[in-house]
């Protein structure tokens, strides 16, 4: 699998009842819970102050990642999205092969 980084920013549209953003919002939170069990939710931030996510994902590719993960979260007919592909860097001390 790739890694993403991805930015989120949700925008409920005007009108929305609030009981249905409580409603689709809960369930997005169940559905993050299984993307995370699945592996391809990696890590989730909110940077301090605002309301957008900034999260590591993985999927097989940008078109899966769109399609079949981040196309299945609730609140995603509200959200714009930035996907920046990663790839890893030789001095990154995460890296599985970095002692080799």
């Amino acid at each position: 699998m790739h890694e993403f980084l991805v930015e989120l920013t949700t925008t409920v549209p005007d009108g929305t009842d609030p009981a249905e953003v409580d409603r689709v919002r809960a369930a997005e939170a169940a559905r993050a819970g299984e993307l995370a069990a699945d592996g391809h939710l990696v890590r989730l931030w909110r940077p301090v102050g605002e309301l957008r996510s900034i999260g590591l994902w993985r999927a097989d590719d940008e078109a899966a990642l769109r399609r079949d993960v981040l196309g299945t979260l609730p609140l995603w007919p509200w959200m714009t999205a930035t996907i920046t592909a990663l790839q890893s860097h030789p001095s990154d001390p995460g890296r599985a092969d970095a002692s080799a």
